[in-house]
């Protein structure tokens, strides 16, 4: 009887319910893992959630950000549609976006292709170029904003070129530029490393072929290195973007909106709108404004998994 009996406990060990020292161990870990996890989402729910459901409350209010209020309904979001403030702000940040995103990632790109050639120093220069991603945007302001203002105008006068002896950033026609230049500048090593990491997965056999082929160093780059990093190409165009759009610290410590308000971007309005009496009317802006972020992450979301699941 003894004999049958253990073979059969042993079978119903290996493949039927575990023992039962091993389920109290996995419930055990398992209330480890949520009792480290509350404090996360305590924070998380102070710090975002609820200011985040307070604020859309009050963007159907007339709060001035303290004392009583009365609710409006959607006036604010009605009176959004045709403020020429709102609009301007809008009209910026999105062609700025556009501008900055294309040229990150062309130049990003075109760097890539020649940092992962067969050219000395490579690594080297790799380090060099990524430099930029790791000091503070508002640094990276100031220091620009004393070179457009003092040291290009003397270049300038020095060369007799009129339009550049000129502080570029009092220039209405001119004062995005610089935003872009100074943006792109930060940004292009983001973009850098991406781009890398894509053209590197590409098989060396395949670069091989196609110049036995006769396939010139342009062909390859054409029919062979674009299509394969499309994909990484997408990525950086979307998180680029979103990026972008968020444009605050540059463009203060550049231009600070000016001059007038030709540099707005929509985070400078919504900011100010706080502290000028227009609480609740900046709150329905960056209600909008939150929309669109979060149209544009869950699309960044979708394609990173998309990306994800091909590689």
């Amino acid at each position: 009887m003894a004999t049958t009996t253990a073979p059969s406990t042993d079978a119903r060990t290996r493949g039927g319910a575990p023992p039962p020292r091993e389920r109290t161990g996995r419930r055990r870990a398992g209330a480890t893992f949520y009792l480290f996890l509350v404090p996360s989402l305590v924070l998380f729910t102070l710090a975002i959630t609820v200011p985040a459901v307070m604020g859309i409350t009050l963007s159907f209010t007339d709060s001035v950000g303290f004392g009583e209020f009365r609710f409006i309904g959607l006036t604010n979001y009605i009176a959004m549609v045709s403020d020429p403030a709102i609009l301007s702000s809008y009209g910026f940040t999105v062609g700025f976006a556009l501008v900055t995103v294309i040229v990150v990632n062309a130049v990003a790109f075109l760097l890539a292709v020649g940092l992962t050639s067969r050219i000395r120093a490579k690594v080297a220069l790799r380090a060099v170029f990524v430099l930029p991603m790791v000091i503070s945007g508002i640094i990276i302001a100031y220091v620009f904003q004393f070179l457009f203002s003092n040291s290009l105008p003397q270049l300038g006068e020095w060369a007799g070129v009129g339009w550049l002896s000129q502080s570029l950033l009092a220039n209405e026609d001119l004062a995005w530029l610089t935003i872009v230049f100074v943006t792109a500048w930060q940004a292009i090593p983001s973009a850098l490393l991406i781009y890398i990491a894509g053209i590197l997965s590409i098989p060396g056999e395949v670069y091989e072929a196609a110049a036995m082929d006769g396939a010139s160093s342009w062909r390859r780059l054409v029919s062979i290195t674009l299509p394969l990093v499309a994909g990484y190409v997408v990525i950086n165009v979307i998180i680029g973007f979103k990026n972008f759009l968020n444009a605050y610290d540059i463009i203060v410590g550049l231009t600070n909106g000016g001059p007038g308000t030709a540099t707005r971007s929509v985070a400078m309005t919504i900011f100010s709108g706080f502290t000028g009496g227009d609480y609740a009317y900046q709150m329905a802006n960056a209600t909008v404004f939150f929309l669109i972020a979060v149209v544009l992450a869950l699309l960044q979301l979708r394609v990173t998994r998309g990306k994800a699941s091909v590689s």
